[in-house]
């Protein structure tokens, strides 16, 4: 009877704390949901790229955290980081373009315009590299949310000429300008502007590289068309730079869905060896798409099956 009676306590007890423990554990459960919820989404707008230069003066896209209180304070550190020092936190293989002890006099905010004022250690910068400054400073800047056009001005008097050049600049700059230029027309009939993003190994580590490429579109090839036909038939660009498709890979068809998503349907060469997109394939065609077209949203597929989902939100 004792012995009843004892396992009865013991199992009543059991219970007891296993009904309070699931009672208590509930709201810690919810607590720690919600924090990490709000520290993805604070880590995801604190993302931004700036664009810096390689040894081959190939300006290249590159992460960085931007994690200031205010806009301004965001674009003070995007120079900052774009400004030769001897202490840069980048690869050997990149630095930044902006002539060293060169200081943002001033930053104004006018709806998507703004407009940089830098001391005249801007200018010291050779010829050559004159245009790689302005688009690195352009294409960085605009990086940032509701960002899409800039003004530069020295000690307060306006750009009329890249630094040390005789070549015109007309303010605002938008990335209309282009970025890593290259013109390969023969003729003024029939151009298109196209970006496209070509893969660079640096310390085993892939970085993409935008080139603005000018080119004939005698038979009115889509953009997206070009990008494809470009990272497969010239699969080695330049020494340093690499498209990461396989030449096999060929875009049956596409389409645009409420000028928001862009459908992109392959063939089954977009596949590696284990049935799956390489992230570097997913990446080097998303940046190109999303830099000619105002799609937000890339649905990929092969042989007509949904494969993967890319927001441009997500891309930094």
């Amino acid at each position: 009877m004792l012995r009843k009676k004892a396992l009865r306590k013991i199992l009543i007890t059991t219970m007891s704390l296993f009904i309070i423990m699931t009672i208590y554990l509930i709201p810690l459960t919810e607590k720690t949901l919600e924090t990490n919820l709000e520290f993805e989404y604070v880590t995801d707008l604190a993302n931004s790229s700036i664009y810096l230069l390689d040894e081959n003066n190939y300006l290249v896209k590159t992460k960085v955290l931007l994690d200031e209180d205010t806009k301004e304070d965001n674009i003070k550190s995007i120079i900052n980081n774009l400004t030769i020092t001897d202490n840069s936190k980048f690869p050997d293989n990149l630095t930044g373009i902006i002539p060293k002890k060169t200081k943002l006099n001033d930053i104004v905010i006018e709806d998507d315009l703004v407009t940089l004022d830098f001391s005249k250690e801007f200018l010291n910068i050779d010829e050559e590299l004159s245009v790689k400054l302005i688009e690195s400073i352009v294409y960085s800047i605009t990086e940032l949310n509701d960002i899409n056009k800039v003004n530069i001005t020295v000690e307060s008097i306006p750009l009329e000429t890249y630094p040390n050049s005789t070549k015109k600049i007309t303010m605002p700059l938008t990335r209309d300008i282009g970025i890593n230029n290259e013109y390969t027309y023969n003729t003024l009939l029939d151009l298109t502007k196209v970006v496209i993003f070509y893969g660079e190994d640096i310390n085993n580590d892939i970085y993409y590289v935008p080139v603005t490429k000018y080119l004939n579109n005698h038979d009115n090839k889509d953009k997206i068309d070009i990008i494809i036909e470009e990272l497969t038939t010239s699969y080695i660009y330049e020494d340093n730079l690499r498209s990461i498709l396989n030449e096999n890979v060929e875009l049956i068809d596409k389409e645009i869905v409420d000028e928001d998503l862009l459908i992109l349907n392959f063939n089954s060469a977009l596949f590696d060896n284990n049935s799956t997109i390489k992230e570097e394939v997913l990446y080097t065609i998303s940046y190109s798409a999303f830099a000619n077209y105002s799609v937000n949203t890339i649905s990929f597929r092969v042989d007509n099956k949904d494969i993967e989902t890319v927001k441009r939100s997500s891309l930094t």
